[in-house]
């Protein structure tokens, strides 16, 4: 699960740094990301155009993972960090100190186990970071406007404003704000959303699902 898990934590970190009052406001002007005249101005189309490309940046970045991944490495370091933790557990759990100590012995190796699957996993990112900071960055806040659909409901569910996903009832109310409505959800959160939920669909159907349900 190592794979999706930082693919979430990703775009959620992705989606602070872009929504409004993120650390690129000097490039969206405050506004947070979207166009005040955008090429896309039907809701419909916006909601399963920006869908569309949350999958395929998806399934561009599962492609070069898997180019540049050797998925037997992957599999083995995965295998063998997994049986260390399960016998580590099971020695403090049974209190058998040798046991202990001789899997201590073994710490630094599975450390740099870990920190070689991990520039496995990031090693593809760096390519794929540029491309992705154009589409996000330039290309979807020139096709759409700064909401592209609207919820049912809130989903505003985390604490504060480090992270707002649809339009406040303040927001909506106030006319200088680019919420129209209430509960419209942010183009980056819709974006995410979208990539978020066909990510596990996209890794299995690439083949990259290393070590999931195993």
């Amino acid at each position: 699960m190592m794979d999706m898990g930082m693919a979430m934590v990703l775009l959620f970190l992705d989606g602070i740094a872009l929504q409004q009052g993120g650390i690129f406001d000097f490039l969206t002007g405050g506004q947070g990301l979207g166009s005040d005249d955008p090429v896309i101005t039907n809701m419909i189309v916006a909601v399963f155009a920006v869908a569309g490309f949350g999958i395929l940046v998806g399934v561009i970045n599962a492609i070069v993972r898997k180019k540049m991944t050797d998925a037997a490495k992957m599999q083995r370091i995965l295998n063998e960090t997994r049986a260390y933790n399960k016998e580590m557990k099971l020695a403090y759990k049974s209190k058998d100190q040798d046991k202990i100590n001789k899997l201590n012995r073994k710490r630094a190796y599975i450390s740099k186990l870990s920190m070689e699957m991990m520039q496995m996993n990031m090693r593809p990112m760096i390519i794929t970071i540029v491309p992705f900071m154009l589409l996000i960055l330039v290309v979807l806040p020139f096709l759409f406007s700064y909401t592209v659909a609207i919820s049912p409901v809130s989903l505003n569910v985390i604490p504060g404003d480090y992270f707002v996903m649809t339009c406040t009832a303040e927001q909506a109310a106030d006319n200088e704000h680019v919420c129209v409505r209430e509960n419209e959800i942010f183009l980056i959160s819709w974006y995410m959303l979208a990539a978020m939920a066909f990510s596990g669909m996209i890794i299995k159907v690439t083949k990259t699902d290393w070590g999931i349900g195993t």
